[in-house]
């Protein structure tokens, strides 16, 4: 069985997110077909979403300007599931704390923009996330904060006392990059945990 899987490819690791979709698939026997999507008219055909980071204002513009916000939403209306990390974390919010982020109300939550620090206060950090048996080691890039979670939305992880990955619906929403090990547990649990037999 193939999935097909979109990953807006407008900035952030692509390349990395792809690899991380196809090594979960493939965990429960399936092959992942992976799209780029730059353009509106991919995201109706796609089974699973990821918007991975890069800056925030840029990415809202694009989506908006390209049509791709829409069908974003309208993925996500349908149940369909979708991973957000970093930036597209805070573009999936609904609110991102500054009026040049178009977000795009997804994620009940308000996010703080690189509330964890600038590049030079990066770092790795073992996350207990519900879901996982074992500790995920989170890469914090730049790393936005979740400042406050509504009650469509749930907490999967918390450091420092903060928020730091949220699942509202089909759509986890993450502050740190988990494409950059080589553990696919975080796109298995977004993509494959409860949403298996939907496709």
């Amino acid at each position: 069985m193939t999935v097909n899987a979109g990953v807006v490819a407008v900035q952030g690791d692509v390349s990395e997110h792809a690899e991380a979709i196809r090594s979960a698939a493939n965990s429960h026997g399936m092959d992942a077909d992976v799209t780029e999507i730059r353009r509106s008219g991919i995201v109706p055909d796609c089974d699973i979403l990821l918007m991975p980071g890069g800056e925030s204002t840029s990415i809202s513009r694009l989506l908006a300007r390209e049509g791709i916000d829409a069908e974003i939403q309208d993925h996500v209306d349908a149940g369909k599931p979708m991973l957000a990390t970093c930036a597209g974390l805070i573009v999936a919010s609904m609110d991102a704390s500054d009026d040049r982020v178009e977000t795009l109300n997804v994620i009940d939550a308000t996010v703080d923009r690189n509330a964890f620090g600038r590049q030079k206060d990066s770092f790795e950090a073992p996350l207990d996330v519900k879901g996982l048996d074992e500790p995920f080691p989170a890469v914090f890039i730049r790393a936005p904060l979740i400042a406050d979670v509504g009650g469509d939305a749930e907490v999967l992880a918390t450091w420092d006392g903060n928020p730091v990955a949220v699942k509202d619906g089909p759509v986890v929403g993450t502050s740190f990059h988990p494409e950059l090990t080589s553990d696919s547990r975080i796109h298995d649990l977004a993509f494959f945990g409860t949403q298996e037999a939907t496709f």
